[in-house]
């Protein structure tokens, strides 16, 4: 007799050995259509998979993660199918699951055409409708070797070399195709129903750039066609979003590959920026920071004290000055450490907040460099907490707060709180280590956040807390941090006089709220599709006059609303009115202002605000206190 146990608890007896799918079945059809694998004592395993003896067992369906994660991978080999299928004399690679789809390597004499993606997707759903099954063998390593190179399959035979001899390996066939693979797979190809192909790139071999370049065809895959649609929407509307697309559209920046890496901020990116910066630069003055300012080259002497040049030196900028090594600063903190460092620190000085808007330099390879969001040039809105361990809490409790008030302003609602504990390489005592990771969880419940753990995740000097943000169309970005550390202020030889009389240790909290400020500002112009809100917005209105004859009106408007502290554009082209207003409207601008006649008699504008609405005719001084106010509010319009 077989006893099966399942997540509630209850339990099955069963005769004989059965099958994962035996279980589903037995208990309801409904599930037995839906399964599309198992877990048995926790490993996930095949529909196919016999169970001989006593076991937890759990039906996994397309609405469970690992689900969604089979499909994908199975959607992986349904490609190689297709692909072999057409294009016979392909060799196949490798085909994982990556984040919301899959991608599949392929060597082809010619390069793959958008019509080819049609047509293999066009084939991929022909043969999920034959409902083929998918089937599991086990060969011997040497024997499956020789199985794939008798089929012209070398990359797949050089995978399976690279298994210690003696092995055996796990292969799945469908229909005419057959992959090396460890599995689970879904029981048949009908299980597989939603999936689109989105693009050709290049990728070398193994990840190395000495080997031959190879096709890498990716594909997304979902649990249902809603999934998909809202996916591919969310993708359309992404598209819409880029920032590098509204960047240049809009005028605010570019990148030059005079400069990789950087950023050319033109005046109205500029002005955003500085936006940015000076709204941080109030809320580090509000809540008790010093702003600090370091240099942005140090020697290799400190790096090498703070572990950097050891661990960090392949992504730092390098140079040389009278026999001496520098490096541009990565970041912030032992800057930090020096200037607390300077003059004697006691317990009274404590909690001291140092902040500062630091450039920073990491070099990124050139491959991983997108628009302004990752580059090797930055600034960070960076700051330092240095404490006692018995303020640890307060100072998070404090920083939560203040992070989700910058957020809510920015426009952003939606938060996710990490907690990231202790991994097993770690510096510092158990007993700091647990005091540090309760601060930080019950600063979190103090502040009334659900929080997730990700347990080892921590900087080997210490825990830390994540806040990743959602934007409007979804997409999460972890922007900022607080972190716990324990190691830097001793590395460097910081120290405070306490209440005893005795020298101590601070420790130390690294803390960003929006990270860095090119990042984020790629964040806000996506999230916002350009159309940034009235307080943010590098130009508020446009002054726009009818004809000639309002033209020194206009030019009086404008300077009446720069007088209010208001940013203007005033256009004073001898052009329809019509083609002005479109033009200005395809900037985003939350306000266009237009004078005619019957304007300039009463000393009044008509004001269009953003989506072509109509708010009348009023005096100038009153649309100045309307937007005045909105800003004040930091509202859209």
């Amino acid at each position: 007799m077989i006893e099966i146990t399942l997540p509630d608890g209850s339990k099955r007896s069963f005769p004989q050995p059965v099958t994962v799918a035996d279980v589903a079945a037995a208990i309801g059809p409904g599930l037995a259509k839906a399964a599309i694998a198992g877990k048995v004592d926790g490993k996930l395993v095949d529909l196919s998979t016999p169970v001989t003896t006593n076991a937890n067992v759990a039906i996994v369906t397309a609405k469970d993660p690992e689900g969604l994660e089979i499909i994908r991978h199975s959607t992986a080999h349904l490609l190689a199918y297709a692909v072999k299928d057409l294009f016979p004399e392909a060799q196949v690679t490798i085909g994982p699951v990556i984040e919301n789809g899959f991608y599949y390597d392929f060597a082809f004499k010619r390069p793959f055409t958008p019509e080819d993606l049609q047509a293999i997707e066009k084939r991929m759903a022909e043969l999920a409708a034959r409902d083929e099954p998918v089937v599991r063998r086990v060969l011997p390593r040497d024997e499956a070797v020789a199985y794939f190179k008798g089929l012209g399959e070398h990359y797949k035979a050089e995978i399976i070399e690279s298994i210690p001899p003696g092995e055996e390996v796990s292969l799945y066939r469908e229909g005419a195709f057959e992959d090396l693979c460890r599995g689970p797979h879904v029981p048949s190809t009908g299980k597989l129903k939603f999936f689109k192909l989105m693009k050709v790139a290049g990728a070398y071999w193994r990840g190395d750039h000495r080997n031959e370049m190879l096709q890498r065809i990716y594909g997304t895959a979902w649990a249902s066609k809603e999934e998909l649609q809202q996916y591919l929407h969310m993708l359309e509307e992404a598209e819409k979003r880029d920032h590098r697309r509204l960047g240049r559209e809009l005028d605010l920046f570019h990148l030059d590959e005079l400069s990789p890496g950087t950023v050319f901020w033109h005046p109205k990116g500029w002005t955003l920026w500085q936006e940015v910066e000076q709204y941080m630069r109030r809320v580090y003055r509000e809540n008790g920071y010093l702003e600090v300012k370091g240099p942005q080259i140090l020697d290799k002497a400190l790096w090498e004290k703070t572990g950097h040049w050891d661990k960090y030196r392949e992504n730092m900028f390098v140079t040389e000055s009278e026999k001496r090594e520098y490096a541009l600063k990565p970041m912030n903190c032992p800057g930090h450490i020096l200037i607390f460092k300077q003059g004697i620190k006691s317990y009274r000085d404590l909690p001291l907040r140092y902040g500062e808007f630091g450039q920073c330099h990491r070099n990124e390879p050139s491959g991983g460099l997108h628009g302004i969001m990752r580059v090797r040039a930055f600034t960070q809105d960076d700051g330092h907490i240095f404490c006692t361990e018995d303020q640890i809490q307060s100072e998070v409790n404090a920083f939560t707060r203040l992070l989700q008030r910058v957020y809510r302003d920015f426009g952003f609602e939606h938060i996710i709180y990490k907690v990231a504990t202790r991994p097993e390489q770690r510096i510092g005592s158990d007993a700091s280590w647990d005091k540090a990771e309760a601060a930080l969880m019950d600063s979190l419940r103090a502040s009334g956040c659900d929080f997730e753990i990700a347990p080892g995740d921590g900087a080997f000097y210490g825990p830390k807390i994540e806040y990743t943000l959602k934007d409007a169309i979804g997409r999460p970005w972890q922007c900022g941090t607080i972190q716990v550390d324990f190691s830097m202020p001793e590395r460097l030889d910081a120290e405070y006089v306490g209440e005893d009389g005795a020298r101590y240790r601070p420790v130390m909290l690294h803390r960003a709220i929006v990270g860095s400020l090119e990042r984020f500002i790629g964040i806000l112009i996506e999230q916002h599709a350009g159309a940034l809100p009235t307080w943010l917005a590098p130009v508020q209105v446009a002054v726009l006059n009818i004809t000639d004859a309002q033209s020194d009106y206009a030019a009086e408007v404008a300077q009446q609303l720069r007088h209010r502290g208001i940013r203007v554009a005033l256009d004073q082209r001898n052009e329809k009115i019509t083609y002005k207003i479109r033009e200005h409207s395809v900037q985003k601008l939350p306000y266009i202002l237009v004078v005619g006649d019957k304007e300039r008699q009463v000393g009044a504008v008509a004001v269009r605000a953003r989506g072509n609405k109509d708010l009348g005719v009023m005096p100038v001084s009153d649309f100045a206190d309307l937007i005045q106010r909105e800003v004040l509010k930091k509202q859209s319009a």
